[in-house]
């Protein structure tokens, strides 16, 4: 028996005026996943526990099995063991964004442009991780390169007491109102601050400028945490597993609950990625005998936070053509039973281009139980509504896995 779960993070939407009240899962043109859900299961789920901020952290955890709140520890320690750092359980670990800010005068009066500095390359960002560090690093604190415009902040014998706003949150707002507090704030303040002059700057930058592209000129600091514990996935579930995605986060998660996490070459993690790799690194997998994957696709959410509704709506329809359908027919052709979860790790409405906690849609198909086709069943916020209800991610999980 095999086990697939496809998770367009961000998926989930609202009703957006410009589609007359439809949702972007409503208008994408999605036939292969519709087909399942007309002969599946729909409904909805709420991925994120109440008082749990709605990041993909939490989502993911939560997609997997897992009950954010017993096992989340914050976001970048996570990340942290996807690049391979080894944290003390008294180290800290800090998300640190390379992010674009623009305008004139003082740094609290500049504007957060873009929390990924136009998805900024890794090569240009290691050569600005690397100012950062000969200005910044000691025997306490030291920076790591992770993917793009996403790295990491590992500080010795650190403090976890701080209020933090993600820079997504925050795009178009004013740098000074949405600065870290609490009272170990000060110093990384001064850190993101002097990293401006240091950035703004950089040889790197100005090339960037040159090109027409958007500087990554500030560090922003958040998602603090410290190492995670995380149970077995095979414990939990008796299944060996494989996580395929471009993010650090969800490389972090598969690590740290023991499964393998595969690199695609082209895999970016927006819109513009090696979608043909990741299903073929997926049918590869199971084919080599993993009895689960996990394939995650960060471009729908990539695309709502940049307010994107035409390249969230295609990025819809190509992980319909290019990674469910593919590897579905796969799994067919080589004669296995499977079940198929295809469910958005959280919304990212296009009406205020960050995260919600409001449920998602999911379906599931099972190959060995066929339901007669309904054209009804589709995989949206609408039709979701009209199947079973989960009020917990995790036991989403159980379900699907016949826990």
């Amino acid at each position: 028996m095999k086990y697939l779960v496809v998770v367009p993070d961000g998926a989930g939407d609202d009703p957006v005026e410009r589609l007359e009240g439809k949702t972007p899962l409503e208008v994408a043109e999605m036939p292969f996943i519709n087909g399942l859900a007309a002969k599946g299961e729909i409904g909805m789920v709420r991925t994120v526990p109440p008082g749990i901020a709605p990041g993909s952290d939490a989502a993911n955890l939560s997609v997997m099995g897992y009950d954010p709140t017993i096992y989340l520890t914050g976001r970048s320690p996570l990340e942290a063991a996807s690049i391979g750092i080894e944290m003390s359980d008294s180290d800290v670990a800090f998300r640190t964004n390379i992010i674009t800010l623009e305008g004139e005068g003082a740094y609290e009066d500049l504007i957060i442009k873009d929390h990924s500095a136009g998805d900024i390359s890794t090569e240009e960002a290691a050569e600005l991780i690397k100012a950062v560090n000969e200005a910044f690093a000691d025997e306490t604190r030291t920076f790591h390169t992770g993917v793009s415009y996403r790295h990491c902040l590992i500080v010795h014998n650190g403090e976890t007491e701080y209020e933090f706003t993600p820079p997504h949150d925050v795009l178009d707002q004013r740098v000074g109102d949405h600065l870290p507090k609490g009272p170990h704030a000060q110093p990384i303040i001064d850190m993101m601050k002097a990293s401006y002059e240091i950035l703004n700057n950089h040889p790197v930058n100005v090339a960037r400028r040159e090109k027409g592209l958007r500087p990554a000129n500030t560090l922003w600091i958040w998602g603090q945490g410290k190492k995670p514990q995380l149970s077995p996935f095979y414990d939990k579930y008796g299944l060996k597993g494989t996580a395929i995605s471009a993010v650090d986060l969800i490389k972090g998660i598969a690590i740290c609950a023991g499964l393998k996490s595969v690199d695609v070459e082209g895999a970016t993690g927006t819109l513009h990625t090696n979608f043909e790799g990741k299903a073929e690194a997926a049918i590869r997998e199971f084919r080599d005998g993993k009895d689960f994957v996990y394939v995650h696709l960060e471009g729908p959410d990539e695309c709502a936070h940049q307010g994107d509704m035409e390249g969230k709506i295609v990025c819809l329809g190509d992980i319909d053509q290019k990674i469910v359908k593919p590897i579905v027919e796969a799994l067919r052709a080589d004669g296995e039973e499977f079940r198929a979860l295809i469910v958005p790790d959280h919304r990212t409405p296009l009406c205020i281009r960050t995260h919600s906690s409001t449920p998602v849609p999911y379906v599931i198909y099972d190959s060995r139980d066929e339901k007669e086709a309904d054209d009804t069943r589709k995989f949206n916020e609408t039709s979701g509504q009209k199947g079973k209800y989960f009020d917990d991610g995790y036991a989403l999980a159980d379900y699907f896995f016949g826990a």
